[in-house]
């Protein structure tokens, strides 16, 4: 198996992924979920996903699909198709799954994965943080983590596009 079919491995489908997360807690894993875009990934990213992956044993990262992150973002965006940023996902030691999502939030999936810890940004406060009320209700965490200031992909793609 090459490179890229291990990182490929890591990229799951909704079943494929709660078969995973029955087995990590039957092993008695702390599972560790967060979402977003991440479009061009960045530092504030790996900062990010890093302190995640240490809150616990198993980091899942619920990623927003194209036609997901154009509906919240505009037209102009993803930047990177969801195959990429998938992979650039994946690739990232800490990370144990990527797995797609198109829905508005990814509250289906939270439900279905039924994390013990919830991570958002600290940008959000925990009444904001979508699926929150779920894992809070069956006893789990809901966690923030500072964010990197300065970098983000809407600065990005805006400093490119003034040199342009």
């Amino acid at each position: 198996m090459n490179n890229l079919e291990t990182l490929n491995n890591k990229i799951l489908s909704l079943p494929e992924i709660l078969k995973s997360v029955k087995i990590w807690k039957f092993l008695g894993k702390k599972i560790v979920f967060t979402n977003g875009c991440f479009d061009l990934l960045h530092l504030g990213h790996i900062d990010y996903l890093a302190q995640a992956a240490s809150l616990g044993n198993k980091l899942i990262v619920g990623l927003n699909t194209d036609a997901s992150v154009s509906r919240i973002k505009g037209p102009a965006r993803p930047i990177t198709d969801q195959q990429s940023r998938a992979s650039l996902i994946a690739a990232l030691f800490f990370v144990d799954a990527v797995v797609f999502f198109d829905e508005p939030t990814p509250a289906d999936l939270i439900s279905a994965i039924k994390p013990d810890i919830l991570v958002k940004g600290a940008d959000y406060t925990v009444d904001q943080i979508v699926g929150a009320d779920t894992v809070l209700s069956y006893g789990g965490e809901v966690k923030t983590i500072p964010l990197i200031e300065g970098y983000s992909t809407t600065a990005i793609e805006k400093k490119i596009r003034s040199q342009q």
